[in-house]
């Protein structure tokens, strides 16, 4: 959703930009002498005031009680980011950080986790990442790892890297050899096939083995269409909860309605749904624009990314005072090298 700039003029919207700027560094409110101190504006302290007195009327900036300086309001944040924000590129470290940390990750699980991890530390905000789909991904492979005499692991790995392990309590013994003549077949029947193939292969009489053992090899067949049948695209992963009781000063009441809106999944979700990508191939949504999902104070980052062409995506979540330049691009460029990374899997 993007503001107008009506009658503002180039100068204003700097005045904008800088106000926008200073506040976030310093959680101060910005004045006009502030502004002609720290800045090249070239005009005077009163310029400057009538630039200020145009920015309230048009609702951009407001003054916080008494102060004589002003702060961004939730709108004066969308103008600065659909229109003044440029994404300052990421340093040479913060790259390398990004490709060494993401690049030990072995499968998807660890990947989402040490990407959520990165992104908080590189954006001091909370982080999430959404799970790709299933849609499109393969079987590459199913282990049945014995437990004990009535305990089998069964372990889906597909070609995405995505490993999805349950355990499996029989009613009786089946001894190592019938296993792994199971496990052969299992992967002779469903290796190759996609989720929703798989699901329908292990659907039914599937003459996996001796009669005697069907009711064994029902319950891992049941147990592995379960497997397959998941979606965890419903599901978040997040890291970075702290950064939000360090910046507790940027809500006006108590940050624990924030942090129970965060711990539903269901709503970010929708939220991450309803989010449209701007020019930068972030989205960005901003206090007011959050509030049906209890989250007014706050402002929401995502960028897209694919595995295998499933679409998913990660983000930040913090307090509408955030560095947007740094933080949108340290979204997008975690976005993108996760998507280099799930399509070499």
């Amino acid at each position: 959703m993007r503001e107008a700039i009506g009658m503002v003029s180039d100068r204003s919207l700097e005045v904008l930009r800088v106000i926008v700027q200073d506040y976030v560094a310093s959680r101060e409110p910005v004045g006009s002498k502030s502004i002609v101190d720290r800045h090249a504006f070239g005009v005077s302290a009163a310029t400057i005031r009538n630039d200020m007195a145009l920015l309230e009327e048009e609702e951009l900036i407001i003054a916080p009680h008494t102060s004589s300086g002003r702060i961004p309001t939730d709108k004066g944040y969308r103008l600065f980011v659909d229109h003044l924000a440029d994404l300052r590129p990421l340093t040479v470290a913060q790259r390398q950080a990004i490709e060494v940390f993401l690049g030990q990750s072995a499968d998807l699980d660890e990947v989402l986790a040490r990407s959520v991890r990165l992104l908080s530390q590189l954006t001091h905000q909370v982080a999430l990442v959404q799970y790709p789909s299933l849609s499109r991904a393969t079987v590459r492979h199913i282990e049945l790892v014995p437990l004990s005499d009535t305990r089998v692991l069964s372990v889906l790995i597909t070609d995405s890297g995505r490993v999805e392990q349950r355990v499996v309590e029989l009613t009786r013994t089946l001894d190592e050899t019938a296993l792994a003549e199971l496990r052969t077949r299992l992967n002779a029947v469903v290796g190759g096939l996609s989720m929703s193939e798989a699901a329908a292969a292990l659907t039914g009489p599937t003459g996996l083995g001796p009669p005697e053992l069907q009711d064994l090899i029902d319950l891992i067949t049941g147990t592995l269409r379960d497997q397959v049948g998941a979606n965890r695209q419903d599901r978040l992963v997040m890291a970075g909860a702290a950064n939000l009781v360090r910046t507790e000063d940027d809500f006006s009441g108590s940050i624990y309605p924030v942090l129970e809106a965060i711990e539903e999944q269901v709503v970010l979700l929708r939220l991450f749904g309803e989010m449209a990508t701007d020019q930068h191939g972030v989205s960005v949504s901003i206090g007011r624009e959050n509030a049906p999902f209890g989250l007014g104070e706050t402002s929401v980052l995502t960028s897209g990314y694919t595995s295998h062409g499933d679409a998913a995506r990660l983000g930040v979540l913090g307090p509408t005072r955030m560095d947007y330049s740094n933080n949108m691009a340290a979204v997008r460029a975690v976005a993108r090298y996760l998507s280099r990374l799930l399509g070499e899997n």
